[in-house]
């Protein structure tokens, strides 16, 4: 299916993995909604939505840079509105904005914690809720969720128990969507990296120029969202997809190109045994 004048709104789009989703899909003629809360450019994490706007229209797409802070359901009416000015309609939707703290409870300020949950819970429910009667429309309508399988090791409970629920919780709901919707259809599904990814998380908040090192670029997952929205809605709902395996199943399986270094050993991204 060709994804050519579907209109993509993405969440947190202004850098790192939403980014790279953007600039992907843009490639294939999707039009682009750079929907996130950086207007002013932040030293440590870099980039704006104008600026990631801005990129994608020199690669040749069409782009709307709505500031958008998923934690305020006005703005995200506001930009649900603005973008149906702009392209008519919503086909696809990336729930990529989160925040993290890998913090065990006693040290989880609660402030924190609440971010964690305005932002990866209530926010993307927010955003999918809004741009429903646009994706119940569509007649290519996909939903899909930067989340991980659920995981109950008990390792990945006991280490980080406030960020492992609301991640947990973005993928119940992208498997509660594609149950909800599948006779719409509206697919929905949510995916995650085998390895680490170098983005600003990686290097300012987890484990710096070491860690990113021993991480995949952005790309690896950019070419795994678009393999999976080009598939049809029916028929492609209810995944916890993991990247590497939706590129081998569309017959890629050298993915030496999206390390960062070469020759290093990759770290395994969070709740994969």
């Amino acid at each position: 299916m060709s994804l050519r004048n579907k209109t993509a709104f993405i969440t947190g789009a202004s850098r790192g993995i939403g980014k790279a989703i953007a600039l992907r899909l843009a490639k294939e003629g999707v039009n682009i909604v750079v929907a996130a809360k950086s207007v002013r450019e932040n030293e440590k994490l870099g980039g704006t939505i104008f600026t990631a706007a801005a990129e994608i229209e020199g690669a040749g797409g069409r782009a709307l840079a709505v500031p958008c802070d998923i934690r305020d359901e006005a703005m995200i009416q506001d930009a649900v509105a603005k973008t149906a000015a702009a392209f008519g309609g919503i086909d696809i939707v990336i729930n990529n904005a989160s925040a993290i703290a890998l913090t065990k409870t006693g040290e989880t300020k609660t402030n924190r914690f609440d971010l964690m949950h305005d932002i990866n819970v209530r926010g993307t429910f927010l955003v999918v809720k809004n741009c429903l009667p646009y994706l119940t429309r569509s007649p290519h309508a996909h939903i899909l969720t930067l989340s991980p399988p659920v995981n109950l090791n008990p390792k990945w409970l006991g280490n980080h128990i406030a960020y492992t629920m609301s991640k947990y919780n973005m993928t119940m709901m992208a498997q509660g969507w594609a149950e909800e919707l599948k006779q719409v259809p509206v697919a929905s599904n949510a995916l995650w990296p085998k390895t680490t990814i170098d983005t600003a998380a990686v290097r300012n908040l987890l484990g710096g120029e070491t860690l990113a090192n021993m991480s995949r670029t952005t790309d690896i997952v950019a070419d795994a969202a678009y393999y999976i929205l080009k598939e049809s809605p029916a028929e492609c709902t209810g995944h916890s997809f993991i990247d590497e395996d939706v590129l081998r199943k569309n017959g890629i399986t050298n993915f030496d190109h999206y390390a960062v270094k070469k020759d290093v050993s990759l770290y395994t991204d969070l709740f994969l045994d």
